[in-house]
């Protein structure tokens, strides 16, 4: 896949600004199910608007999914997602979701967002995440999945 596109990283806290304000934006999460489900999700609910699951890489093999463009493309279209939509990618740190943001660019989206540190950011140094910077660190909206 050719990076086309520059994607731009937006930080945690810009990202829900833009997402609040305009009503044609979406995030997508990348994450594993697992992530989802024993992590947390983003809660856009006081937005009125519900955050697009799809898993960029399998697991438990991390192999990425060859039809995910295909997938999110269907996805979006259904939900009346423009092309030129804002279109927000996160996972955990912001690795797949730039990769998820440069495919969906590739694909003909214009407007694809990576979110900066992610979902729970990088380790502390007590090796976790969470702490000290990405969605949950910065206070956002999440619920457990």
């Amino acid at each position: 896949m050719a990076d086309t596109v520059k994607i731009e990283d937006v930080p945690v806290d810009e990202t829900w600004a833009r997402l609040t304000a305009d009503k044609g934006s979406v995030l997508v999460d990348v994450r594993t199910r697992a992530e989802w489900t024993f992590v947390g999700l983003p809660d856009l609910s006081s937005l009125n608007k519900r955050v697009t699951t799809l898993e960029w890489q399998t697991f438990p093999d991390n192999r990425i999914d060859p039809e995910f463009v295909e997938k999110l493309n269907k996805l979006l279209e259904g939900a009346g997602v423009a092309k030129d939509a804002e279109v927000f990618f996160v996972c955990r740190s912001g690795a797949r979701s730039r990769s998820a943001a440069a495919a969906m660019a590739d694909a003909g989206y214009t407007r694809c967002r990576n979110v900066a540190e992610g979902f729970e950011g990088p380790l502390d140094a007590d090796h976790r995440r969470g702490q000290i910077a990405g969605w949950k660190a910065a206070g956002l909206p999440w619920r457990q999945g």
